[in-house]
Protein backbone atom coordinates (compact mmCIF):
# COMPACT_ATOMS: atom_id res chain seq x y z
CA UNK A 1 0.00 0.00 0.00
CA UNK A 2 2.86 2.38 0.79
CA UNK A 3 4.41 1.78 -2.65
CA UNK A 4 1.05 2.49 -4.28
CA UNK A 5 0.59 5.74 -2.35
CA UNK A 6 4.17 6.75 -3.10
CA UNK A 7 3.67 6.13 -6.83
CA UNK A 8 0.43 8.12 -6.80
CA UNK A 9 2.21 11.03 -5.10
CA UNK A 10 4.90 10.86 -7.79
CA UNK A 11 2.24 11.00 -10.51
CA UNK A 12 0.67 14.05 -8.86
CA UNK A 13 4.01 15.83 -8.44
CA UNK A 14 5.15 15.25 -12.02
CA UNK A 15 1.86 16.11 -13.74
CA UNK A 16 1.39 19.27 -11.70
CA UNK A 17 4.57 20.72 -13.18
CA UNK A 18 2.06 21.70 -15.86
CA UNK A 19 0.37 23.81 -13.19
CA UNK A 20 3.74 25.26 -12.13
CA UNK A 21 4.36 26.36 -15.72
CA UNK A 22 0.83 27.74 -15.90
CA UNK A 23 1.56 29.84 -12.81
CA UNK A 24 5.05 31.01 -13.76
CA UNK A 25 4.16 31.99 -17.32
CA UNK A 26 1.08 33.95 -16.25
CA UNK A 27 2.85 35.56 -13.27
CA UNK A 28 6.20 36.47 -14.79
CA UNK A 29 4.68 39.20 -16.97
CA UNK A 30 3.82 41.07 -13.75
CA UNK A 31 7.45 42.02 -13.19
CA UNK A 32 8.76 41.78 -16.76
CA UNK A 33 6.24 44.24 -18.20
CA UNK A 34 7.73 47.50 -16.81
CA UNK A 35 11.15 46.64 -18.29
CA UNK A 36 9.68 45.20 -21.48
CA UNK A 37 7.63 48.38 -21.97
CA UNK A 38 10.83 50.43 -22.09
CA UNK A 39 12.71 48.00 -24.34
CA UNK A 40 9.88 47.42 -26.82
CA UNK A 41 8.23 50.85 -26.55
CA UNK A 42 4.82 49.67 -25.27
CA UNK A 43 1.78 51.87 -24.50
CA UNK A 44 -1.26 50.92 -22.39
CA UNK A 45 -2.90 49.09 -25.32
CA UNK A 46 0.18 47.13 -26.42
CA UNK A 47 0.92 46.32 -22.75
CA UNK A 48 -2.56 44.82 -22.58
CA UNK A 49 -1.93 42.89 -25.82
CA UNK A 50 1.38 41.45 -24.60
CA UNK A 51 -0.16 40.37 -21.29
CA UNK A 52 -3.44 39.11 -22.73
CA UNK A 53 -2.17 37.43 -25.92
CA UNK A 54 -1.19 34.49 -23.71
CA UNK A 55 -4.76 34.41 -22.40
CA UNK A 56 -6.21 34.55 -25.91
CA UNK A 57 -4.06 31.57 -26.84
CA UNK A 58 -5.06 29.81 -23.63
CA UNK A 59 -8.74 30.04 -24.61
CA UNK A 60 -8.04 28.07 -27.79
CA UNK A 61 -5.55 25.82 -26.04
CA UNK A 62 -8.29 24.80 -23.61
CA UNK A 63 -10.51 23.54 -26.45
CA UNK A 64 -7.57 22.03 -28.34
CA UNK A 65 -6.18 20.35 -25.23
CA UNK A 66 -9.53 18.92 -24.21
CA UNK A 67 -10.19 17.29 -27.59
CA UNK A 68 -6.59 16.11 -28.00
CA UNK A 69 -6.62 14.49 -24.55
CA UNK A 70 -9.83 12.64 -25.46
CA UNK A 71 -8.27 11.39 -28.70
CA UNK A 72 -4.68 10.56 -27.81
CA UNK A 73 -4.81 10.32 -24.01
CA UNK A 74 -4.05 12.59 -21.06
CA UNK A 75 -0.41 11.49 -20.77
CA UNK A 76 0.56 12.04 -24.43
CA UNK A 77 -1.19 15.41 -24.42
CA UNK A 78 0.79 16.59 -21.39
CA UNK A 79 4.02 15.45 -23.08
CA UNK A 80 3.15 17.48 -26.17
CA UNK A 81 2.31 20.51 -24.02
CA UNK A 82 5.71 20.27 -22.31
CA UNK A 83 7.42 20.59 -25.70
CA UNK A 84 5.18 23.52 -26.64
CA UNK A 85 5.96 25.23 -23.31
CA UNK A 86 9.69 24.91 -23.98
CA UNK A 87 9.69 26.14 -27.59
CA UNK A 88 7.35 29.09 -26.99
CA UNK A 89 9.32 30.14 -23.89
CA UNK A 90 12.46 30.40 -25.97
CA UNK A 91 10.49 32.36 -28.59
CA UNK A 92 9.33 34.90 -26.00
CA UNK A 93 12.82 35.21 -24.54
CA UNK A 94 14.41 35.96 -27.92
CA UNK A 95 11.64 38.23 -29.27
CA UNK A 96 13.15 41.22 -31.13
CA UNK A 97 9.93 43.28 -31.26
CA UNK A 98 6.38 43.50 -29.94
CA UNK A 99 4.84 41.60 -32.89
CA UNK A 100 7.00 38.52 -32.34
CA UNK A 101 6.43 38.76 -28.58
CA UNK A 102 2.63 38.78 -29.01
CA UNK A 103 2.79 35.77 -31.36
CA UNK A 104 5.06 33.75 -29.04
CA UNK A 105 2.93 34.68 -26.01
CA UNK A 106 -0.09 33.41 -27.96
CA UNK A 107 1.70 30.09 -28.61
CA UNK A 108 2.67 29.89 -24.94
CA UNK A 109 -0.99 30.48 -24.15
CA UNK A 110 -1.94 27.40 -26.19
CA UNK A 111 0.24 25.36 -23.81
CA UNK A 112 -1.12 27.10 -20.70
CA UNK A 113 -4.73 26.56 -21.81
CA UNK A 114 -4.10 22.94 -22.69
CA UNK A 115 -2.51 22.34 -19.29
CA UNK A 116 -5.38 24.10 -17.50
CA UNK A 117 -7.75 21.48 -18.94
CA UNK A 118 -5.69 18.32 -19.17
CA UNK A 119 -3.83 18.31 -15.84
CA UNK A 120 -6.90 18.67 -13.54
CA UNK A 121 -8.76 16.07 -15.63
CA UNK A 122 -5.83 13.66 -15.39
CA UNK A 123 -5.58 14.17 -11.63
CA UNK A 124 -9.34 13.68 -11.13
CA UNK A 125 -9.23 10.41 -13.05
CA UNK A 126 -6.21 9.09 -11.12
CA UNK A 127 -7.44 10.07 -7.65
CA UNK A 128 -9.59 7.99 -5.26
CA UNK A 129 -12.99 9.60 -4.56
CA UNK A 130 -12.33 10.38 -0.88
CA UNK A 131 -9.18 12.37 -1.60
CA UNK A 132 -10.02 13.71 -5.06
CA UNK A 133 -10.50 17.25 -3.77
CA UNK A 134 -7.11 17.36 -2.08
CA UNK A 135 -5.27 15.78 -5.02
CA UNK A 136 -6.87 17.82 -7.81
CA UNK A 137 -6.22 21.04 -5.94
CA UNK A 138 -2.52 20.17 -5.72
CA UNK A 139 -2.51 21.60 -9.24
CA UNK A 140 -3.90 24.89 -7.93
CA UNK A 141 -1.13 24.88 -5.30
CA UNK A 142 1.45 24.43 -8.05
CA UNK A 143 -0.12 27.25 -10.07
CA UNK A 144 0.22 29.75 -7.22
CA UNK A 145 3.67 28.35 -6.38
CA UNK A 146 4.67 29.06 -9.97
CA UNK A 147 3.36 32.60 -9.63
CA UNK A 148 5.27 33.04 -6.37
CA UNK A 149 8.47 31.81 -8.02
CA UNK A 150 7.90 34.31 -10.82
CA UNK A 151 7.45 37.17 -8.33
CA UNK A 152 10.54 36.14 -6.34
CA UNK A 153 12.76 35.87 -9.43
CA UNK A 154 11.33 39.15 -10.73
CA UNK A 155 12.15 40.90 -7.44
CA UNK A 156 15.68 39.44 -7.27
CA UNK A 157 16.50 40.27 -10.88
CA UNK A 158 14.80 43.69 -10.70
CA UNK A 159 16.75 44.73 -7.63
CA UNK A 160 20.13 43.35 -8.76
CA UNK A 161 20.06 43.89 -12.53
CA UNK A 162 17.52 46.70 -12.94
CA UNK A 163 19.82 48.66 -15.23
CA UNK A 164 20.22 45.75 -17.68
CA UNK A 165 18.03 46.30 -20.77
CA UNK A 166 17.63 42.52 -21.25
CA UNK A 167 16.48 41.80 -17.70
CA UNK A 168 12.98 40.85 -18.85
CA UNK A 169 14.46 38.16 -21.09
CA UNK A 170 16.15 36.54 -18.08
CA UNK A 171 12.82 36.60 -16.23
CA UNK A 172 11.05 34.81 -19.09
CA UNK A 173 13.62 32.09 -19.90
CA UNK A 174 13.55 30.54 -16.40
CA UNK A 175 10.36 28.61 -17.20
CA UNK A 176 12.24 26.48 -19.75
CA UNK A 177 13.59 24.39 -16.83
CA UNK A 178 10.23 23.15 -15.40
CA UNK A 179 9.08 22.48 -19.00
CA UNK A 180 12.04 20.12 -19.39
CA UNK A 181 11.30 18.43 -16.05
CA UNK A 182 7.63 17.98 -17.01
CA UNK A 183 8.54 16.25 -20.29
CA UNK A 184 11.02 13.77 -18.85
CA UNK A 185 8.87 13.16 -15.75
CA UNK A 186 5.76 12.30 -17.80
CA UNK A 187 7.72 9.64 -19.69
CA UNK A 188 7.54 7.58 -16.46
CA UNK A 189 3.87 8.27 -15.66
CA UNK A 190 1.07 5.87 -16.75
CA UNK A 191 -2.08 6.79 -18.67
CA UNK A 192 -5.40 7.53 -16.94
CA UNK A 193 -7.32 4.26 -16.26
CA UNK A 194 -10.61 5.97 -17.08
CA UNK A 195 -9.32 7.00 -20.50
CA UNK A 196 -7.96 3.47 -21.11
CA UNK A 197 -11.38 1.96 -20.34
CA UNK A 198 -13.01 4.43 -22.76
CA UNK A 199 -10.73 2.98 -25.47
CA UNK A 200 -11.50 -0.63 -24.52
CA UNK A 201 -8.11 -1.21 -22.91
CA UNK A 202 -9.47 -2.72 -19.70
CA UNK A 203 -6.44 -4.91 -18.95
CA UNK A 204 -4.11 -1.90 -19.15
CA UNK A 205 -6.50 0.10 -16.97
CA UNK A 206 -6.43 -2.61 -14.30
CA UNK A 207 -2.61 -2.66 -14.31
CA UNK A 208 -2.56 1.11 -13.74
CA UNK A 209 -5.15 0.88 -10.95
CA UNK A 210 -3.16 -1.91 -9.26
CA UNK A 211 -0.18 0.45 -9.13
CA UNK A 212 -2.14 3.18 -7.30
CA UNK A 213 -4.83 1.25 -5.36
CA UNK A 214 -5.10 -1.85 -3.15
CA UNK A 215 -5.77 -5.02 -5.17
CA UNK A 216 -9.40 -5.42 -4.09
CA UNK A 217 -10.22 -1.77 -4.62
CA UNK A 218 -8.50 -1.70 -8.00
CA UNK A 219 -10.78 -4.45 -9.30
CA UNK A 220 -13.97 -2.93 -7.87
CA UNK A 221 -13.08 0.51 -9.22
CA UNK A 222 -12.43 -0.96 -12.67
CA UNK A 223 -15.93 -2.46 -12.63
CA UNK A 224 -17.41 0.89 -11.60
CA UNK A 225 -15.58 2.67 -14.42
CA UNK A 226 -16.66 0.00 -16.93
CA UNK A 227 -20.30 0.33 -15.89
CA UNK A 228 -20.18 4.09 -16.30
CA UNK A 229 -18.42 3.73 -19.66
CA UNK A 230 -20.96 1.15 -20.89
CA UNK A 231 -23.85 3.44 -19.95
CA UNK A 232 -22.28 6.16 -22.09
CA UNK A 233 -21.77 3.98 -25.16
CA UNK A 234 -25.27 4.77 -26.38
CA UNK A 235 -24.29 8.40 -26.57
CA UNK A 236 -22.35 9.53 -29.65
CA UNK A 237 -18.99 11.22 -29.31
CA UNK A 238 -19.60 14.48 -27.52
CA UNK A 239 -20.20 17.41 -29.89
CA UNK A 240 -22.00 20.74 -29.63
CA UNK A 241 -25.15 18.96 -30.85
CA UNK A 242 -25.25 17.19 -27.50
CA UNK A 243 -26.22 20.51 -25.93
CA UNK A 244 -29.75 19.60 -27.07
CA UNK A 245 -29.78 17.04 -24.23
CA UNK A 246 -31.12 18.84 -21.12
CA UNK A 247 -28.77 17.28 -18.56
CA UNK A 248 -25.73 17.90 -20.78
CA UNK A 249 -26.80 21.49 -21.36
CA UNK A 250 -27.21 22.02 -17.63
CA UNK A 251 -23.72 20.71 -16.84
CA UNK A 252 -22.13 22.90 -19.53
CA UNK A 253 -24.10 25.92 -18.27
CA UNK A 254 -22.84 25.30 -14.73
CA UNK A 255 -19.28 24.80 -15.97
CA UNK A 256 -19.31 28.08 -17.89
CA UNK A 257 -20.81 29.84 -14.87
CA UNK A 258 -18.12 28.49 -12.53
CA UNK A 259 -15.40 29.57 -14.97
CA UNK A 260 -16.74 33.11 -15.34
CA UNK A 261 -17.29 33.49 -11.59
CA UNK A 262 -13.59 32.87 -10.94
CA UNK A 263 -12.50 35.49 -13.45
CA UNK A 264 -14.91 38.37 -12.77
CA UNK A 265 -13.46 38.81 -9.29
CA UNK A 266 -10.61 40.55 -11.10
CA UNK A 267 -8.00 38.24 -9.60
CA UNK A 268 -5.84 38.16 -12.68
CA UNK A 269 -5.71 41.93 -12.93
CA UNK A 270 -3.73 41.67 -9.69
CA UNK A 271 -1.73 38.61 -10.77
CA UNK A 272 -0.71 40.18 -14.10
CA UNK A 273 -0.58 43.88 -13.21
CA UNK A 274 0.16 43.79 -9.48
CA UNK A 275 3.44 45.64 -9.99
CA UNK A 276 1.69 48.30 -12.11
CA UNK A 277 -1.08 48.65 -9.49
CA UNK A 278 1.46 49.17 -6.69
CA UNK A 279 3.42 51.63 -8.87
CA UNK A 280 0.18 53.49 -9.55
CA UNK A 281 -0.50 53.63 -5.79
CA UNK A 282 2.89 55.21 -5.13
CA UNK A 283 5.66 52.57 -4.96
CA UNK A 284 8.83 52.76 -7.07
CA UNK A 285 9.31 49.83 -9.51
CA UNK A 286 11.87 47.99 -7.34
CA UNK A 287 9.75 48.40 -4.20
CA UNK A 288 6.63 47.29 -6.12
CA UNK A 289 8.43 44.11 -7.24
CA UNK A 290 9.31 43.31 -3.63
CA UNK A 291 5.81 44.17 -2.38
CA UNK A 292 4.35 41.91 -5.05
CA UNK A 293 6.14 38.93 -3.50
CA UNK A 294 3.71 39.28 -0.57
CA UNK A 295 0.89 38.60 -3.02
CA UNK A 296 2.63 35.40 -4.09
CA UNK A 297 3.31 34.25 -0.52
CA UNK A 298 -0.28 34.76 0.63
CA UNK A 299 -1.55 32.97 -2.50
CA UNK A 300 0.47 29.86 -1.63
CA UNK A 301 -0.46 29.90 2.08
CA UNK A 302 -4.14 30.52 1.31
CA UNK A 303 -4.20 27.68 -1.24
CA UNK A 304 -2.73 25.25 1.31
CA UNK A 305 -5.39 26.38 3.78
CA UNK A 306 -8.11 26.02 1.14
CA UNK A 307 -7.02 22.48 0.24
CA UNK A 308 -7.39 21.54 3.90
CA UNK A 309 -10.89 23.05 3.99
CA UNK A 310 -12.11 21.18 0.91
CA UNK A 311 -12.35 17.90 2.79
CA UNK A 312 -14.38 19.50 5.60
CA UNK A 313 -16.53 22.20 3.96
CA UNK A 314 -18.90 22.07 1.01
CA UNK A 315 -17.99 23.64 -2.34
CA UNK A 316 -20.88 26.16 -2.32
CA UNK A 317 -20.24 27.74 1.12
CA UNK A 318 -16.52 28.04 0.32
CA UNK A 319 -17.28 29.76 -2.97
CA UNK A 320 -19.81 32.18 -1.45
CA UNK A 321 -17.47 33.07 1.44
CA UNK A 322 -14.59 33.63 -0.96
CA UNK A 323 -16.66 35.86 -3.25
CA UNK A 324 -17.92 37.91 -0.31
CA UNK A 325 -14.33 38.44 0.87
CA UNK A 326 -12.93 39.43 -2.54
CA UNK A 327 -15.82 41.78 -3.27
CA UNK A 328 -15.41 43.51 0.09
CA UNK A 329 -11.64 43.89 -0.47
CA UNK A 330 -12.22 45.40 -3.92
CA UNK A 331 -14.79 47.81 -2.49
CA UNK A 332 -12.30 49.00 0.14
CA UNK A 333 -9.56 49.33 -2.50
CA UNK A 334 -11.83 51.50 -4.59
CA UNK A 335 -12.77 53.68 -1.61
CA UNK A 336 -9.23 54.14 -0.25
CA UNK A 337 -7.75 54.72 -3.72
CA UNK A 338 -10.09 57.70 -3.93
CA UNK A 339 -9.94 58.98 -0.32
CA UNK A 340 -6.16 58.55 0.14
CA UNK A 341 -5.09 59.65 -3.35
CA UNK A 342 -1.60 61.18 -3.13
CA UNK A 343 -1.11 60.02 0.48
CA UNK A 344 2.14 58.15 1.36
CA UNK A 345 -0.06 55.61 3.17
CA UNK A 346 -1.97 54.62 -0.01
CA UNK A 347 0.54 52.11 -1.48
CA UNK A 348 0.70 50.22 1.84
CA UNK A 349 -3.10 50.20 2.17
CA UNK A 350 -3.47 48.92 -1.41
CA UNK A 351 -0.84 46.22 -0.77
CA UNK A 352 -2.62 45.10 2.43
CA UNK A 353 -5.95 44.91 0.59
CA UNK A 354 -4.52 42.99 -2.38
CA UNK A 355 -3.09 40.49 0.10
CA UNK A 356 -6.52 40.23 1.77
CA UNK A 357 -8.19 39.83 -1.62
CA UNK A 358 -5.84 37.00 -2.61
CA UNK A 359 -6.34 35.24 0.73
CA UNK A 360 -10.05 34.85 -0.09
CA UNK A 361 -9.48 34.20 -3.80
CA UNK A 362 -6.79 31.55 -3.51
CA UNK A 363 -8.06 30.10 -0.23
CA UNK A 364 -11.62 29.52 -1.40
CA UNK A 365 -12.57 30.51 -4.95
CA UNK A 366 -9.74 29.13 -7.09
CA UNK A 367 -9.42 25.65 -5.48
CA UNK A 368 -13.19 25.13 -5.72
CA UNK A 369 -13.27 26.35 -9.33
CA UNK A 370 -10.76 23.89 -10.71
CA UNK A 371 -12.02 21.04 -8.57
CA UNK A 372 -15.65 21.46 -9.65
CA UNK A 373 -14.70 21.83 -13.30
CA UNK A 374 -12.75 18.57 -13.10
CA UNK A 375 -15.53 16.61 -11.40
CA UNK A 376 -18.89 17.69 -12.90
CA UNK A 377 -18.31 16.31 -16.42
CA UNK A 378 -18.83 12.57 -17.16
CA UNK A 379 -16.08 10.69 -19.00
CA UNK A 380 -17.37 10.99 -22.59
CA UNK A 381 -18.13 14.68 -22.08
CA UNK A 382 -15.08 15.53 -20.01
CA UNK A 383 -12.75 16.62 -22.80
CA UNK A 384 -15.38 18.69 -24.61
CA UNK A 385 -16.97 20.03 -21.42
CA UNK A 386 -13.67 21.09 -19.87
CA UNK A 387 -12.60 22.56 -23.19
CA UNK A 388 -15.72 24.68 -23.65
CA UNK A 389 -15.92 25.94 -20.07
CA UNK A 390 -12.23 26.72 -19.74
CA UNK A 391 -12.41 28.43 -23.17
CA UNK A 392 -14.95 30.75 -21.58
CA UNK A 393 -12.73 31.16 -18.53
CA UNK A 394 -9.74 32.20 -20.61
CA UNK A 395 -11.86 34.38 -22.89
CA UNK A 396 -13.08 36.42 -19.92
CA UNK A 397 -9.52 36.39 -18.57
CA UNK A 398 -8.29 37.72 -21.93
CA UNK A 399 -10.82 40.55 -21.96
CA UNK A 400 -9.92 41.58 -18.40
CA UNK A 401 -6.19 41.38 -19.15
CA UNK A 402 -6.62 43.48 -22.29
CA UNK A 403 -8.80 46.26 -20.89
CA UNK A 404 -7.35 46.56 -17.36
CA UNK A 405 -4.34 48.79 -18.21
CA UNK A 406 -6.59 50.87 -20.48
CA UNK A 407 -9.13 51.27 -17.63
CA UNK A 408 -6.35 52.32 -15.25
CA UNK A 409 -5.27 54.97 -17.71
CA UNK A 410 -8.77 56.21 -18.65
CA UNK A 411 -10.87 55.99 -15.44
CA UNK A 412 -8.28 55.46 -12.69
CA UNK A 413 -7.64 52.86 -9.99
CA UNK A 414 -10.71 53.60 -7.86
CA UNK A 415 -13.39 53.38 -10.58
CA UNK A 416 -11.75 50.26 -12.04
CA UNK A 417 -12.12 48.43 -8.72
CA UNK A 418 -15.75 49.56 -8.36
CA UNK A 419 -16.50 47.89 -11.71
CA UNK A 420 -15.18 44.60 -10.32
CA UNK A 421 -17.30 45.05 -7.17
CA UNK A 422 -20.46 45.05 -9.33
CA UNK A 423 -19.27 41.91 -11.14
CA UNK A 424 -18.54 40.24 -7.79
CA UNK A 425 -22.10 40.83 -6.60
CA UNK A 426 -23.35 39.20 -9.80
CA UNK A 427 -21.09 36.19 -9.18
CA UNK A 428 -22.44 35.68 -5.64
CA UNK A 429 -26.00 35.76 -7.02
CA UNK A 430 -25.19 33.07 -9.61
CA UNK A 431 -23.62 30.71 -7.06
CA UNK A 432 -26.54 31.05 -4.63
CA UNK A 433 -29.18 30.50 -7.28
CA UNK A 434 -27.74 27.86 -9.61
CA UNK A 435 -24.72 25.99 -8.28
CA UNK A 436 -25.28 22.51 -6.72
CA UNK A 437 -23.12 20.86 -4.07
CA UNK A 438 -20.78 18.10 -5.32
CA UNK A 439 -18.78 17.22 -2.21
CA UNK A 440 -18.62 13.56 -1.19
CA UNK A 441 -19.80 12.00 -4.48
CA UNK A 442 -17.80 9.83 -6.90
CA UNK A 443 -17.47 10.95 -10.49
CA UNK A 444 -19.86 8.17 -11.48
CA UNK A 445 -22.46 9.18 -8.86
CA UNK A 446 -22.31 12.76 -10.07
CA UNK A 447 -22.86 11.63 -13.63
CA UNK A 448 -25.82 9.47 -12.64
CA UNK A 449 -27.58 12.22 -10.71
CA UNK A 450 -27.18 14.64 -13.61
CA UNK A 451 -28.57 12.03 -16.02
CA UNK A 452 -31.56 11.50 -13.74
CA UNK A 453 -32.15 15.22 -13.29
CA UNK A 454 -34.74 15.96 -16.04
CA UNK A 455 -36.83 18.64 -14.45
CA UNK A 456 -35.78 17.90 -10.87
CA UNK A 457 -33.96 20.61 -8.97
CA UNK A 458 -30.22 19.83 -9.13
CA UNK A 459 -29.56 20.61 -5.48
CA UNK A 460 -32.40 18.37 -4.33
CA UNK A 461 -31.10 15.55 -6.54
CA UNK A 462 -27.58 15.88 -5.19
CA UNK A 463 -28.85 15.88 -1.62
CA UNK A 464 -30.72 12.64 -2.29
CA UNK A 465 -27.68 10.91 -3.77
CA UNK A 466 -25.50 12.07 -0.89
CA UNK A 467 -28.05 10.83 1.64
CA UNK A 468 -28.13 7.43 -0.09
CA UNK A 469 -24.34 7.30 -0.06
CA UNK A 470 -24.36 7.79 3.73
Amino acid sequence: MRNQQSFLRTIILVSTFGGLLFGYDTGVINGALPYMSEALGLNSLTEGLVASSLLFGAAFGAVFGGRLSDYSGRRKTILFLAVLFFISTLGCTLSPNVEVMIFCRFMLGLAVGGASVTVPTFLAEMSPAESRGRMVTQNELMIVSGQLLAYVFNAILGNTMGDNSHIWRYMLVISALPATLLFFGMLRVPESPRWLVSKGKNAEALKVLQKIREEKRAKSELIEIQVASTQEEGMKKATFKDLNVPWVRRIVFLGIGIAIVQQVTGVNSIMYYGTEILKGAGFETEAALIGNVANGVISVLATIFGIGLLGKVGRRPMLITGLAGTTAALLLMGIFSNVLEGSPALPYVVLALTVTFLAFQQGAISPVTWLMLSEIFPLRLRGLGMGVTVFCLWSVNFLIGLVFPVLLEKVGLSTTFFIFVVLGIGAITFVKKFLPETKGLTLEQLEQQFRNHDGQDAQESLDQVEAQAK
